[in-house]
């Protein structure tokens, strides 16, 4: 028996090409990865697909790839990422003889792209996706500690109004402006105030009485 013509060969063909070209968008190695999986792919493709068609379906499966780096890079949504694995997905089933062929060809391809996250713990990534919430975090890094640190110790300090708080305007606290609302009290602009609650990057002020 030819050794291209057993089965699991083309599934793990397939398997490490979506592997390493997902891989080589979500992480930075230098086109390793990239040079890597085109290998294995031209070797799928040339070696387990008997159609006439193999250069169509080719530029299918890469159009497919190269709508998931548009959305990682421009879009951020996630629509043409899921449009672009979709694209993928028809592009190694289609062309197959039967169904079992094809289902083994979307496994094999599910299990590259779903494998190719591990990348992402290991190696430096990419900037893809940043507009996201959960790949754009509140990291200390970026000096969100350091600006919820500067709130906090707002709490207690005296300023004064530059506006009128109607219930919310601003205020001047250690000759710096921050926005803050009173809770629901009318104040008029030149009112001596004082920090009562922060919360985040949520102040609360409250006029100082001088009677008391």
């Amino acid at each position: 028996m030819d050794l291209f013509d057993v089965q699991w060969i083309g599934f793990l063909a397939l398997f490490l090409g979506t592997l390493f070209l997902l891989g080589e968008v979500l992480v930075n190695m230098r086109g390793i990865f990239g040079l890597l999986g085109i290998g294995f792919i031209s070797v799928y493709f040339t070696a387990y697909l008997d159609t006439d068609s193999v250069l169509l379906i080719v530029i299918v499966y890469f159009i497919g790839l190269l709508l998931i780096i548009i959305d990682g890079k421009i879009v951020n949504d996630g629509t043409l990422a899921t449009l672009g694995l979709g694209t993928m997905i028809a592009a190694v089933a289609l062309p197959q003889p039967d169904l079992a062929s094809g289902l083994y060809a979307v496994i094999a391809l599910l299990f590259g792209t779903g494998l190719s996250l591990v990348f992402l713990k290991v190696f430096k990534r990419r900037k893809m996706w940043t507009k996201l919430a959960l790949m754009d975090q509140l990291t200390k890094e970026a000096g969100y500690s350091s600006l919820s640190k500067e709130y906090e110790d707002l709490l207690e300090t005296e300023g004064e109004a530059l506006t009128d708080f109607r219930p919310s305007g601003t205020v001047e606290i250690n000759k710096k402006h921050y926005s803050a609302v009173t809770g629901g009290q009318w104040l008029e602009k030149g009112s001596k105030v004082k920090v009562v609650e922060v919360d985040g990057t949520k102040i609360r002020i409250e006029k100082i009485d001088y009677s008391e």
